[in-house]
């Protein structure tokens, strides 16, 4: 029988306030190893072993003076050891305003997760809730569950059993992998009858007990396994509103919407959280100092939503929006079902371009990857990889990978990242020794190594043409934005590249009695847009809930309307 996996280990180091900082984590002794050191070089010993052990570090947690060496080069060698692990500064409640204002500037640039007073009694909800966010965020990005609710079964890191590990992430469901023949998956294949096409998925919660094994052949069919399908609606229902994407803006609009009464149906074509969803840290949302994972953020705002009364139908794309006539409602077309709503929020997102190289097209999948695809970071260990794209998604995939590739490197066609990436992030990435930035470069080739994964890349500088062939073991592409909205019909006008028309931007001659639609409004009545679909957006997450939330109160006046008519 195999020997148990050793606790994660989270590392106390103070000089002087170790019987503090002991006393403090004693509540976290029964799931975690937590040790103490009382200098840095002890410090460093101790995760020197735990890496040689395999034993996985949670949290580094360290007093903001150290008897033998500054705190900021102590917290480089860890990072160097354990790029994984969680850092956290404690600063003793006498000395934080001096050395708050110090360690800030550090804190931006990412040489440290954060910092926080030192406790000075018992029951610090308020430090613990710190602690506990960074454990949450180390477990959902690095740690392997422990919990199989879904079991994952492949003889191999297949394209499609990639995607499904990465779409339970992205939905925060614990599951583990196996291959076909360890007990898991003898114990899953007894359920399948005929040949097994892999991956298979084992749903082991009594929940499922009626559809146990599934062998999805896309993620929306498995999303749809999950949270049903849209024709679970009763067909005499019209819903107050319906809203198309679970992004930001769409998530915003079902909160707002449905705590402010109106039967509120979400239809989204995969996961909750939209592309931000897959960042693994935004450090810049409002509320949260420390920063949020863009799947924490997308399931916490579902919750809320559905607190709220509203409902969520996933993995159904809508293929069709058929806009109200003579009083009718609108309706939604999706393989699954129709949705009929009195209102529609438009706010679908929008997609990475595509790179346009097709031996690289082939590998998607293998090495090459369209978005930040966090499952495949963990894949990264000890191997090069390149990022394509210069705005924050990329920073803040750049950043996460970092903590498990040898380097990283970000290709972009501008001279420097200073016009679309904010600051904090080009600040982190600057003082990060894993990470260089490659300016004026794009990919013109690639291919696979004997294995069949990415292997090799062909850069090309935009300004000489000359070319060079460098090895790669992982590429990422968050380049641009790509609207999929051609189920909106012509009745929906967009711009020349796709995106929606809302308020003034509608051409004239849509214009209602010679006044413009509202902001948001788009050129059909009772149907608006939020968020990166929209023509002009500003393409941030906090831009886009504020969208969300705001198109809710145009949808109240639209209802207003159809109530002022109906009654005249």
């Amino acid at each position: 029988m195999a020997a148990p996996a050793p606790d994660p280990l989270i590392l106390l180091v103070s000089g002087e306030q170790l019987d503090v900082m002991v006393e403090q984590f004693h509540r976290y002794d029964r799931e975690y190893d937590v040790r103490s050191a009382a200098s840095a070089a002890e410090a460093t010993a101790l995760l020197e072993q735990a890496r040689a052990a395999g034993q996985p570090v949670a949290l580094v947690a360290t007093e903001s003076r150290l008897p033998d060496t500054e705190v900021l080069h102590a917290l480089h060698v860890w990072r160097t050891l354990v790029p994984t692990a969680r850092r956290l500064v404690l600063i003793p409640v006498e000395r934080l305003a001096e050395e708050s204002a110090a360690l800030r500037p550090y804190l931006r640039k990412g040489k440290f997760d954060t910092y926080h007073v030192l406790p000075q009694a018992r029951r610090d909800e308020e430090f613990h809730h710190a602690v506990t966010d960074l454990l949450n965020d180390w477990g959902a990005t690095v740690a392997i569950n422990e919990v199989d609710t879904v079991r994952v079964i492949t003889p191999d890191a297949r394209p499609m059993a990639l995607a499904v590990r990465d779409l339970l992430d992205r939905t925060g469901m614990p599951y583990c992998v196996y291959t076909p023949d360890s007990p898991q998956g003898q114990e899953a294949l007894a359920k399948v009858d005929g040949e097994p096409s892999y991956p298979l998925v084992h749903l082991t919660a009594a929940v499922w007990e009626d559809r146990p094994v599934l062998s999805p052949r896309s993620t929306r069919e498995l999303a749809a396994a999950f949270y049903g399908r849209p024709s679970d609606i009763d067909c005499g229902e019209v819903v107050d509103l319906a809203v198309v994407g679970g992004g930001p803006a769409g998530l915003a609009a079902a909160v707002y919407g449905a705590s402010e009464g109106l039967s509120t149906v979400v239809v989204e074509s995969e996961v909750v959280g939209g592309q931000a969803g897959t960042s693994s840290m935004i450090r810049n949302y409002l509320g949260f100092p420390r920063g949020i994972s863009g799947q924490r953020l997308g399931q916490r705002a579902r919750v809320q939503a559905i607190r709220f009364g509203a409902r969520f139908f996933t993995g159904w794309p809508v293929v069709e929006l058929r806009p109200a006539q003579d009083g009718a409602p609108h309706v939604l077309v999706t393989e699954g079902g129709d949705v009929r709503a009195r209102a529609v929020v438009v706010a679908s997102g929008v997609a990475y371009r595509r790179l346009g190289v097709a031996p690289l097209e082939d590998l998607v999948g293998a090495g090459v990857n369209y978005g930040a695809a966090m499952t495949a970071a963990r894949e990264m260990e000890d191997r090069d990889v390149f990022v394509v794209g210069g705005g924050n998604s990329a920073g803040q995939a750049a950043v996460h990978l970092a903590r498990f590739a040898r380097s990283v490197t970000i290709l972009v066609r501008r001279e420097d990242l200073s016009s679309t990436m904010s600051q904090y992030l080009i600040d982190e990435i600057t003082w990060n020794p894993r990470i260089t930035v490659r300016p004026c470069t794009e990919i013109v080739d690639g291919g696979p190594d004997e294995t069949g994964q990415l292997g090799w890349l062909q850069l090309c500088d935009v300004r000489t043409r000359a070319q060079e062939r460098v090895p790669a073991g992982g590429l990422f592409l968050l380049i641009g934005a790509a609207p999929h909205c051609d189920w909106l019909g012509e009745s929906v006008l967009r711009d020349d590249h796709g995106f929606v028309l809302t308020g003034r931007d509608v051409p004239r001659e849509r214009w209602i009695d010679g006044r413009p639609p509202e902001s948001l409004a788009t050129s059909v009545p009772g149907v608006f847009a939020a968020g990166d679909i929209r023509a002009g957006s500003m393409k941030r997450v906090a831009a886009a809930s504020g969208e969300g939330a705001s198109a809710v109160s145009l949808v109240h006046a639209h209802l207003e309307r159809l109530r002022a008519a109906t009654t005249a």
